[in-house]
């Protein structure tokens, strides 16, 4: 199934019933009052996030909902029946937005959370209500009031631990393969993977991590470069970030400007630059201990990182020690 992040629709809240006019018919009671009943209230739309959803893609098909309309008061008082609530299921991580004025209405982030959206309208009342001692025969009602409707739009972002962060080749897919049970496709060109892959790690019994491989960032994905914004988002709900660094990369581009374009794009992302961020360098196996001993010292002197770690996500080189670095930061965080 494709993934699919992000989704605009249109909601309409039901419409309230109306009130009515009407009087007592009956045969023996002359002079029968007023019994108009009220209408019901127009259904509301709720957004409640499900966890067996993990894309947004069923609003390709459908983009329209409308909740069910109150139905009109009846005679002798009653009133109509309610406007059958409208549900909509997302995944959990979804974020609800009000497109035309641009405001975030709210965000789900665990089971059965559930976020109103649109409000059904208020009910109209029925005569019975003008009853008073010098309006014996009140003749006036009134109408349902319309219900909510907007524009929405639905932005989904992964809700990982560990985001894995670097220019396209840097080895991200290849990592995520040797760690968890994600099989990304990995090949020897730019952008190979073209939507988020997740995987689980689980290093011991009873402790596991969700890991996210974002696709490749180029520069000006901030500005929407590339796959920019569309994945930048996802890096925001992760609690940490592995930035892989080819050692050598197949276009024989510099290490440290590689380094420095996607700080720069992290930077220059709200929400990113906060972020606990370990530089790892990759493909280890390509170079010699002296070439790696002088890249290190120079992403040292120039970043001064929070962790510098080595690996080669190809033969495994440093893979266990970079998974228990994790497991050990999240030990001392709790």
């Amino acid at each position: 199934m494709k993934f699919v992040d992000e989704a605009e629709i249109k909601v309409a809240a039901g419409k309230g019933g109306n009130g009515i006019v009407s009087f007592r018919r009956e045969k023996y009671v002359p002079r029968g009052g007023p019994d108009g009943g009220d209408g019901g209230k127009g259904g509301d739309i709720i957004v409640v996030a499900d966890n067996s959803l993990n894309t947004l893609v069923n609003f390709r098909y459908q983009r329209v909902f409308q909740a069910e309309n109150g139905s009109a008061g009846e005679g002798r008082n009653k009133t109509g029946s309610q406007g059958e609530n409208l549900v909509i299921n997302v995944p959990i991580g979804t974020q609800v937005f009000d497109s035309e004025q641009n405001y975030l209405i709210g965000e789900l982030l665990q089971s059965e959370q559930r976020l109103l959206v649109a409000q059904g309208g208020r009910p109209g009342v029925g005569n019975t209500r003008f009853k008073s001692s010098t309006n014996q025969t009140p003749r006036q009602c009134t109408l349902g009031k319309v219900g909510d409707s907007l524009m929405l739009r639905l932005e989904l972002s992964i809700l990982a631990d560990i985001g894995l962060l670097g220019l396209p080749n840097a080895g991200k897919s290849s990592l995520l393969r040797k760690i968890s049970n994600a099989t990304p496709k990995v090949a020897d060109y730019p952008f190979t993977t073209l939507e988020p892959q997740l995987g689980m790690v689980e290093p011991f019994p009873g402790v596991s991590f969700l890991v996210a491989d974002i696709p490749g960032i180029i520069e000006g994905a901030h500005l929407g470069a590339g796959l920019g914004l569309q994945f930048l988002r996802h890096v925001r709900r992760t609690k940490m970030l592995l930035h892989l660094v080819d050692c050598l990369p197949i276009d024989g581009s510099d290490p440290i400007k590689n380094i420095e374009k996607v700080y720069k794009e992290v930077v220059s992302f709200e929400g990113l630059v906060e972020k606990e961020c370990w530089i790892v360098i990759n493909k280890i196996d390509l170079i010699d201990d002296e070439q790696l001993a002088n890249l290190k010292k120079l992403i040292q002197d120039k970043f001064t990182p929070q962790k510098l770690l080595c690996i080669s996500a190809q033969d495994g080189a440093g893979v266990d020690d970079l998974v228990l670095s994790v497991v050990d930061n999240f030990s001392v965080e709790e």
